[in-house]
């Protein structure tokens, strides 16, 4: 073999990872030009072999950094770089004021740090990182006013830290209250009251948006996506407990306007149906009746009064429909339309448990959505104790349908 093509390195420098060897420039590695062939290094046969090896590894090695360089793949980060050493988070001490007295400290922590599962916060409780006045706390402590709260840094997750820096729109809707304690609103149908599975942000977090100097609003009750009218929040820790007792105890009125399919045969009467929840198999949430004896039912109480018929259209492919007044004692989910669907008298354009191919000739008729409306609330302000009445008017595109008389 010719000299000129020896390798004057020893055989162990081909010991060097062919990860390391891609960086090295070839002079460095003692390696021929680019130009020069291996086939004459001067080694011995198994030596030959490796030394192949390893060039065609360097090789493969440079040709990938080099599709890499050109389809824009992300350089690494210099240590020297901010990205590289985030802002360290630090300990903050928050001082519970006079919305937060009274509230327990698991709901506390999950109100300060957003976005931050419930089982991490407390996992941070349980091991003593929270403190209450220098003290470790249970998540079922209290907190009074004045209390000075441990908050141990915590990450978040990209997606949170996505959804904190596009936050909801600002959104105001029609008021029919508003006063220091209480926000009564005019909830339109299609708007969740809050984000969640589906859903990036509702009526709450829009309104927070849009009234940046109130320092409170909590939802005191719930509407379905689908159901409009009167939504109910509270502007103050002590007003929101105070109005949940009253929903909880069966001291408040709510009526609701709905559209049922057929002829409601009673002038008035009591549903008193256990209803159970279930998920599908698709995880779509559901809600049937179910027997006393069921474990896991719930007892649901609903008052159905018949205020106005309207007879049947059969030139139109369409049935005769009752228009009631449904007042429910008790808030579960999907109340209304299962247990007037269990009657025989499902809500006209309910998609989850109304007749579906009606609904179909119903849209076709003017009907876009399900015909269910929170028309009218009682209850004792929690300020004043004076008891008020609210009356949501019904929206255009169910007065349109079948006006009230």
């Amino acid at each position: 073999m010719g000299e000129a093509c020896k390798l004057s390195i020893p055989y162990r420098c081909f010991n060097v990872s062919a990860r390391r060897a891609v960086h090295l420039p070839r002079q460095a590695t003692g390696l021929p030009p680019a130009s020069a062939t291996h086939a004459g290094i001067d080694l011995p046969a198994q030596g030959k072999w490796l030394c192949r090896l390893k060039f065609r590894q360097i090789n493969h090695l440079q040709n990938s950094a080099q599709v890499k360089h050109i389809i824009g793949a992300k350089p690494p980060t210099h240590p020297a770089s901010p990205a590289a050493h985030p802002a360290p988070q630090v300990v903050r001490l928050q001082a519970v004021d006079a919305n937060s007295a009274g509230q327990r400290l698991d709901n506390f922590l999950l109100r300060e740090l957003k976005g931050v599962p419930k089982t991490h916060v407390y996992r941070i409780i349980r091991s003593g990182e929270v403190r209450v006045n220098k003290g470790r706390a249970s998540a079922d402590t209290r907190l009074a006013e004045g209390d000075l709260v441990r908050v141990p840094p915590v990450r978040v997750s990209d997606r949170i830290e996505e959804k904190a820096a596009h936050p909801a729109p600002a959104r105001e809707f029609p008021v029919l209250l508003d006063d220091d304690a209480v926000l009564a609103i005019d909830k339109p149908a299609g708007v969740a009251v809050h984000g969640g599975s589906g859903v990036s942000f509702g009526v709450i977090e829009q309104l927070r948006q849009a009234r940046p100097q109130a320092r409170f609003l909590e939802l005191v009750h719930r509407l379905d996506r689908e159901t409009s009218g009167i939504l109910l929040i509270a502007k103050k820790r002590s007003a929101l407990t105070h109005l949940q007792a009253q929903f909880r105890e069966r001291e408040t009125g709510k009526t609701y306007l709905a559209l049922g399919v057929g002829a409601w045969q009673a002038n008035k009467k009591v549903i008193d149906t256990p209803l159970h929840k279930y998920l599908q198999q698709d995880g779509e949430r559901r809600v049937r009746t179910t027997t006393a004896d069921d474990p896991d039912g719930m007892r649901s109480i609903t008052l159905v009064k018949l205020r106005q018929r309207l007879p049947a259209r059969p030139e139109a492919g369409l049935p005769e429909f009752s228009l009631l007044e449904v007042t429910i004692k008790t808030g579960r989910t999907h109340q209304i339309r299962v247990h007037l669907a269990s009657q025989g008298c499902p809500i006209a354009g309910d998609e989850k448990y109304g007749d579906f191919e009606l609904n179909r000739r119903l849209q076709r008729h003017g009907l876009k959505r399900m015909y269910l409306h929170a028309w009218r609330l009682q209850f004792t302000h929690p300020a004043s104790s004076e008891r008020i009445e609210l009356l949501a008017p019904l929206p255009p595109d169910l007065a349109c349908f079948f006006p009230l008389s």
